[in-house]
């Protein structure tokens, strides 16, 4: 199915959804709150808007699951065999504190696994894509298109860079934090909103995410693509297994994004976050 898709026209449809936030970004705008506490914006409802319809005019016959969308009932849905899979604006936290660090997330899942993703970072006008099987790729106006990753850390016990959550930094992350830095002579942790986590791995600039707290299908799918295509490892911290779309529950497990350095440093890290509960959230 990915390669039927007409990858320009679906970054056209994300740079569309990202304009119309970056419209309502630099004006006033009210915050509401679904009934999980998260935050709602005119930017959530907007960007939903331009890509169901962008999507549904080029691929009417693909079933559409977003986060601002309404829920599909799982006995639909598990008929599936592909779907795009879309968070409109990942990082709704990172928008209203207005530090630029949010993305227009899309993913096309074919048979519970993503096969292509968007994530554009409208504040950052930066473009990640791939597509299963053709590489991950950046895009910006300075750099022009750039195939990932851009870095390659080959210090193995020299030095790690780990990127963390700004707006859910769990206690167990700390924990991996603290075990990881065992493994490495110097440890960097960076912070950074959305899914742009999963593509600072993914370049290079960062060696490991460890996302020890929940997030939602719609979070990862499309930034998992771009990593997996980059050379890097996404998987469960439990187990070690590859993360799956389209379940009955929604919510991911925690789950670790590496690069090789890091899969070489921190094996017994990993082995020491099994076991860890979650919460479901609709917000990354």
């Amino acid at each position: 199915m990915a390669d039927t898709i007409d990858m320009e026209r679906i970054i056209a449809i994300a740079k569309e959804a990202g304009d119309a936030i970056m419209e309502i970004y630099q004006r006033d705008f009210t915050v509401d709150y679904k009934e999980d506490s998260s935050p709602l914006t005119d930017a959530d409802r907007a960007a939903h808007g331009i890509i169901l319809h962008g999507l549904h005019a080029l691929y009417p016959e693909i079933p559409f699951l977003s986060e601002e969308g309404d829920a599909i009932p799982y006995e639909i849905r598990k008929h599936w065999g592909f779907f795009w899979l879309v968070d409109p604006l990942d990082g709704t936290k990172e928008f209203i504190r207005k530090n630029g660090e949010y993305t227009v997330n899309i993913a096309l899942i074919e048979n519970n696994r993503p096969v292509l993703g968007v994530v554009y970072a409208p504040a950052l006008d930066l473009m990640y894509y791939a597509k299963e099987g053709a590489g991950a790729w950046r895009q910006d106006a300075v750099q022009g298109t750039q195939k990932l990753p851009l870095h390659v850390n080959d210090s193995r016990e020299q030095k790690l860079t780990v990127v963390a959550s700004k707006s859910h930094r769990s206690p167990e992350t700390e924990v991996y934090i603290d075990e990881l830095r065992k493994s490495t002579r110097e440890l960097e942790v960076v912070s950074i909103g959305s899914s742009l986590k999963i593509c600072l791995v993914a370049e290079g600039d960062a060696d490991c995410y460890p996302r020890l707290g929940p997030t939602m299908e719609w979070d990862t799918a499309a930034a998992q693509i771009i990593a997996t295509e980059s050379g890097c490892r996404v998987e469960a911290a439990a187990g070690g297994h590859k993360l799956i779309y389209n379940k009955k529950d929604l919510l991911n497990p925690y789950f670790v994004v590496e690069t090789a350095v890091a899969m070489f440093c921190n094996g017994r890290t990993v082995a020491n976050t099994r076991g860890y509960e979650h919460e479901p959230t609709s917000d990354q």
